[in-house]
């Protein structure tokens, strides 16, 4: 036994060893962004998928427990598999170019959002309209920030509000084919079942009656 933590210790001492060698930082941290990308896909995944599938979907116990294994196996891996493509990229531009600049970010996403992100499913388009949402923000404040758009007098966040939620309440209740399920699922519940009722169970305990009364 004390042989056995010897070795282990040894292999230990030899590994940290390795991490402080400069000459693998820039592969050791695409295998670090493997795993960061990994753990927070499940992070981010698990509780929503949780929640989503408990609150939404029908099916047995067993059912749901899989749907929410398989959907955050699906983020995780694939946020994982991004991640190493991005710095896998953006180190290999680097070492042939002798420095990093700007595009080769723009080009090792477009890389990895291609090949990773490419099918078109529920969890790669959340994360897509997500992104995008963060994207038009962050464009819109860079645009004032170079002085291409200027600074507005007002805080204009309560008219983007009040546009973006008479945009998605109009397309819900015209076009609702065109908005993504869970978003369905969510103005369904909010907007539609509030509007049915048969006695207080319905009203105040429960959504809808699972009986045949």
């Amino acid at each position: 036994m004390a042989g056995g933590g010897d070795a282990l210790r040894a292999l230990l001492r030899a590994a940290n060893a390795l991490l402080q060698q400069r000459r693998y930082r820039a592969a050791l941290a695409v295998l670090k962004g493997f795993r960061n990308g990994a753990v927070y896909g499940a992070k981010i995944r698990a509780p929503h998928a949780l929640v989503m599938t408990f609150l939404f979907k029908s099916g047995s116990l067993r059912e749901k427990l899989k749907s929410i294994a398989q959907a955050t196996y699906t983020h995780s891996r694939n946020l994982a598999y991004f991640v190493f493509t991005y710095k896998g990229l953006m180190a290999l531009q680097s070492q042939l170019q002798g420095k990093k600049i700007p595009f080769h970010s723009f080009f090792a996403a477009c890389i990895g959002g291609w090949l990773v992100f490419g099918e078109n499913n529920p969890i790669n388009s959340q994360i897509i309209m997500y992104l995008l949402s963060r994207i038009l923000f962050g464009l819109s404040r860079l645009a004032v920030e170079k002085g291409y758009v200027p600074q507005p007098k007002q805080d204009p966040f309560p008219l983007v509000a009040a546009l973006i939620w008479g945009t998605v309440l109009w397309l819900f209740e015209y076009h609702r084919q065109t908005l993504q399920p869970s978003l369905q699922s969510s103005m369904t519940y909010l907007y539609d079942d509030s509007n049915v009722w048969h006695d207080l169970s319905d009203f105040l305990i429960y959504n809808k009656r699972t009986d045949s009364k």
